[in-house]
């Protein structure tokens, strides 16, 4: 998902995005709604999240790092 769909987000919860990286904004996000903020992390190799909106993101991430 590109940085500009994500801000939208953030904008859509209130959130102000500012000039925030892509990793951190998806963090904010997720501890907005109340889940763990575990984008971008190894986390993925365990993560039984099928429906998150950000895993097809976050295993690119996550090999990146």
């Amino acid at each position: 998902m590109k940085v500009q769909e994500i801000k939208d987000i953030a904008l859509g919860m209130g959130l102000k995005p500012g000039r925030m990286k892509k990793l951190d904004l998806v963090r904010s996000i997720q501890r907005h709604e109340g889940h763990n903020d575990c984008f971008g992390t190894n986390r993925v190799a365990h993560c039984n999240e099928m429906t998150c909106l950000w895993r097809a993101d976050c295993l690119i991430e996550a090999k990146s790092a």
